[in-house]
């Protein structure tokens, strides 16, 4: 589709703006991949792509399950102490996500606008907030997990040619760089084949997710029962350990919101948006109790807590010789989770890009191919930069507090604008207790590792966000443009390159 065909298209629907909502007047500037005939709800989208209701479910489950259940569990059962309060911790993390899904599917009905947090944080708050949270995710938060999730993989890809040894850091990163830049291409190249990949690779991963679910029910009907007695006994119980129980169990369901990043390729977003939620989510928190169950059948607490890779080790023991399926599975498993996580926050660099708030070639998109391929290429090119020190692991664990700062501060958006924005089309209206509840929570998890365990890196991630401000303060309000005009050459070879123009020659 050329740009001639873009611009005949808006033609024809230019004489159907009128001043419904907030939504139908954001779905004009809407310019991604879409099909060729809007369904009635939204009749002012011009290209409408085909993220359907299986598709979302496959975004959700795919990029929420990657490498932390098979490889990590055991940051849930240090803090807890005993099997029981590590399942109920597990179940419980499932449903806070469901609940703070819920609130975000209220926001992407409400405001349709693609790009997660931001659009909500500027409506409720204004730019400054939305400017932080992008300032924060782009550099930091969203490219350094996406090159954790691929350093992930490349261990696992790489552990069957050095039997015995671990593979060296040199082979484990330029797999992982390499693993960025497909998946980088492939998102660029097609929205449909990025959707395509992300639901064969969410298949692949729930094989291993159902052998092991399969293989520990067997073993509890075969009477494996012994590590779930006195399950409570031994527990260490304190408002400090569940609060850290819950961070690291809540990481593990990070993602729960991805679908909210591409809102504006959703088909018949007010219906597969909270329909992917409400089945996504308490899937992956059956999925999750289930698996640990099943690890308990195999393992005692103590062995648990010692093994380096959980599944590797339960599939020693129950799968054996058939074992290397676990370690190809949870590659397929982590590839899945960075394909999602690509797909869905190079669509944040777009809009950020797209209001201003980033470089104007990030909001540039690609003429035949209707992707946002600037913003997905600069979200690899960070996260590979993120893939060469040593270890940033622990940069992740500093920084991802910052991330709930953002969550709570996204669903107080939705309690604010109950009273503030109360022309807006609610097509969801969820009960108020549910984000008031997710915000206190919020709060909790924000506070609880400065508490428990202060360190003066919580204070850098701090300054660290709020150094947003300076840089808010010069390019955005003052509008200096050196940069844009830095970028210019880079811009003119984009646009040669990869054939694409600016947002605003596609729709308006």
């Amino acid at each position: 589709m050329g740009e001639k065909s873009l611009r005949k298209r808006k033609g024809e629907d230019k004489g159907q703006e009128d001043g419904r909502s907030i939504q139908s007047h954001e779905h004009q500037t809407t310019n991604l991949q879409k099909q060729a005939k809007p369904p009635p709800s939204l009749p002012n989208v011009s290209f409408y792509f085909q993220v359907g209701l299986i598709s979302g479910i496959c975004m959700i489950v795919g990029t929420i399950i990657g490498s932390g259940i098979f490889v990590s569990p055991k940051s849930v059962l240090g803090n807890v102490g005993a099997v029981g309060p590590c399942l109920t911790i597990w179940a419980a993390c499932g449903i806070l996500a469901t609940l703070g899904a819920l609130c975000f599917a209220e926001l992407g009905t409400m405001i349709t606008k693609s790009g997660g947090e931001y659009p909500y944080l500027m409506e409720a708050f204004g730019p400054i907030p939305a400017f932080l949270f992008s300032w924060t995710s782009l550099l930091v938060t969203k490219p350094s997990s996406f090159a954790i999730i691929c350093l992930s993989f490349a261990e696992y890809a790489s552990a069957p040619f050095y039997p015995g040894c671990n593979p060296p850091q040199v082979v484990i990163k330029c797999l992982a760089a390499a693993a960025i830049v497909v998946i980088t291409i492939v998102n660029s190249l097609s929205v449909k084949l990025g959707s395509y990949l992300q639901n064969f690779l969410t298949a692949a991963k729930m094989i291993i997710v159902t052998i092991i679910i399969v293989s520990g029910i067997v073993l509890l009907a075969q009477g494996k029962t012994e590590n779930f007695k006195d399950s409570f006994k031994d527990s260490t119980i304190s408002i400090s350990s569940i609060s850290l129980a819950f961070y690291n169990g809540l990481w593990a369901y990070d993602g729960w919101n991805q679908l909210n990043y591409i809102t504006e390729e959703l088909k018949n977003p007010y219906r597969n948006l909270p329909l992917s939620i409400i089945i996504g989510i308490p899937l992956v928190t059956v999925c999750y109790v289930l698996i640990n169950i099943s690890y308990f059948t195999v393992m005692t607490s103590t062995e648990l807590l010692q093994s380096q890779a959980v599944a590797v080790t339960f599939g020693d023991r129950v799968l054996y010789p058939a074992s290397w399926i676990v370690p190809l599975f949870v590659a397929f498993s982590t590839i899945g989770s960075a394909n999602g996580t690509c797909f869905t926050a190079g669509r944040l660099v777009y809009v950020a890009g797209r209001e201003g708030h980033m470089l104007k070639v990030l909001s540039y998109i690609s003429i035949k191919r209707l992707t946002p391929a600037p913003a997905i290429i600069f979200y690899g090119a960070i996260a590979i930069i993120y893939i060469i020190p040593g270890d940033i692991n622990t940069l992740i664990n500093y920084f991802s507090f910052a991330v709930w700062i953002f969550y709570g501060l996204t669903v107080l958006a939705l309690i604010v604008m109950r009273f503030t924005r109360k022309e807006l089309k609610r097509p969801i209206r969820i009960p108020i207790i549910i984000p008031v509840i997710v915000t206190l929570v919020s709060i909790l998890l924000v506070l609880a590792p400065i508490i428990t365990a202060p360190e003066l890196a919580y204070l850098y991630c701090v300054l660290f966000i709020l150094s947003g401000l300076i840089v808010y303060v010069l390019f955005v309000h003052f509008k200096f443009n050196w940069p844009q005009k830095i970028s210019k050459p880079i811009t003119m070879h984009l646009q040669m390159l990869l054939e694409v123009v600016p947002a605003e020659e596609v729709t308006e």
